[in-house]
């Protein structure tokens, strides 16, 4: 059964579940393989609870089915479950007509995905990622969610190992792209931070093949350099370049990030009034995500005044640049993923808070590869001239690091600690990569 048959199944049983926990009547179930599951040993359990057909990948469900040979035209067999079910998301994503934009990056995707999603909002009917389901299986999950509704999407791309957006990118088809930065991340995955460029870059390359504009952040050298071919940019950045579109500057962060922003065209000799935005993000970092809003709301037309609205009434959710106020402390909580770029920011915004009193929790970083003790003696380096009045280090990876700093094994240990100093009165910046489990932390503190 080829992917046009295939496609026309589904739309006469609209629903595709990959998890046998949950099987609606009459929907599909897709057989998808992980490293500790394979769908295919639930796809006869999926059919008797009630899906129409089951997609499977492995021949010998066929050859066993004995007593049950009146399920076997509800079986459909395929190569590879996994790519059917990116070439049918990507069939669906093709009987809609309506710009989708996608966004990758080392660090920001998802704040600047939600900040995006707000924007457009004010104008539009927008369908955007949930979470971070940026995978190979959270993209085609997305894709299938698309509807008359919408006029616009927002589709961010997550990658780990090279090619993984050249993948993405070839399902959901996007329109237009931003990457938010490229870093030193997944170096265990990528081999190198070439590695890293080469793969977040795919998706420059997509749209340059397609001759779909991109907008880049003007200051960044590094995607600077891999935008040869790109004919149509918006650029946007904190520098005065003659080419920027929208141009932003920090205005203070005390502690939450106030900036000012305009539209100007060198050219032309226009610039705008200066237009100054209130956030409730922590981080002078996000100065770049939310130019990469305006920008994109810019082009799609969305008013100045509404683009305001938007940004200043964004309050995140996520464990990314969040402030929670509690009954004895104020918390910076970032500790949903970590690694030296976005560390190396995270703890200059924080030296640069007009806050008393700083603490920070600092978690290690996963996937670095041959450069682990390297990137974390870097982040030691960093926190001794940061001069907090006092710092924890969470993790393996810190302890044969010599410094003053007081070191924990784990996030048990650090629970402890704190139920026996019960700090208060402090501004603690937790950050750490989500196996760290720091974001366990702030309802003790």
């Amino acid at each position: 059964m080829d992917i046009q048959e295939l496609y026309k199944l589904y739309q006469q049983h609209p629903c595709i579940t990959t998890d046998s926990r949950n099987c609606p009547k009459d929907s599909i179930f897709l057989a998808l393989k992980g490293e500790s599951f394979d769908g295919n040993k639930f796809a006869l359990q999926a059919l008797e609870k009630g899906c129409a057909f089951a997609i499977i990948d492995e021949p010998d469900i066929l050859d066993n089915l004995e007593s049950l040979e009146h399920l076997e035209r509800k079986l459909i067999l395929v190569d590879n479950c996994l790519q059917t079910y990116k070439d049918l998301a990507r069939e669906h994503r093709r009987q809609f007509n309506i710009p989708i934009i996608g966004i990758t990056g080392t660090n920001g995707k998802t704040t600047t995905k939600e900040l995006i999603r707000a924007v457009l909002s004010e104008c539009y009917n927008v369908m955007a990622t949930e979470g971070n389901f940026n995978n190979d299986v959270g993209v085609p999950k997305t894709l299938f969610r698309l509807n008359d509704d919408y006029d616009i999407a927002v589709v961010e791309m997550g990658a780990s190992h090279p090619g993984d957006i050249k993948t993405l990118v070839e399902t959901a088809e996007p329109t237009s792209g931003l990457i938010t930065n490229v870093g030193r991340a997944h170096l265990l995955g990528f081999g190198s931070f070439e590695g890293v460029c080469k793969t977040k870059g795919e998706l420059y390359d997509f749209l340059k093949a397609h001759e779909c504009p991109v907008f880049v952040n003007r200051d960044n050298e590094h995607l600077m350099k891999m935008t040869d071919g790109l004919a149509d940019i918006y650029y946007y950045g904190q520098s005065d370049s003659n080419d920027i579109l929208i141009h932003g500057e920090v205005v203070s962060c005390a502690p939450f990030l106030k900036f000012r922003w305009r539209e100007q065209d060198h050219e032309a000799g226009y610039q705008s009034e200066w237009m100054e935005v209130q956030t409730h993000l922590i981080g002078a970092y996000n100065l770049d995500n939310m130019l990469a809003a305006i920008t994109i709301g810019y082009v799609n037309n969305v008013p100045f005044e509404q683009i305001n609205h938007a940004l200043e009434n964004y309050v995140p959710s996520n464990n990314r640049s969040q402030m929670t106020v509690t009954e004895h402390n104020h918390l910076i909580v970032d500790a949903y993923n970590a690694n030296p770029t976005s560390m190396k920011a995270a703890i200059d915004n924080f030296k640069l808070m007009e806050v008393p009193h700083k603490m920070a929790i600092i978690g290690k970083m996963g996937e670095l590869g041959d450069v682990v003790e390297e990137e974390h003696q870097k982040v030691v380096d960093m926190l001794n001239d940061a001069h907090f009045e006092e710092i924890w280090l969470v993790g393996e990876e810190f302890q044969n690091i010599p410094c003053n700093f007081r070191k924990f094994k784990d996030v048990e240990e650090v629970k402890e600690a704190i139920q026996a100093q019960q700090p208060q009165g402090r501004y603690i910046l937790i950050k750490g990569s989500n196996s760290n489990k720091l974001f366990q932390l702030p309802e003790l503190l």
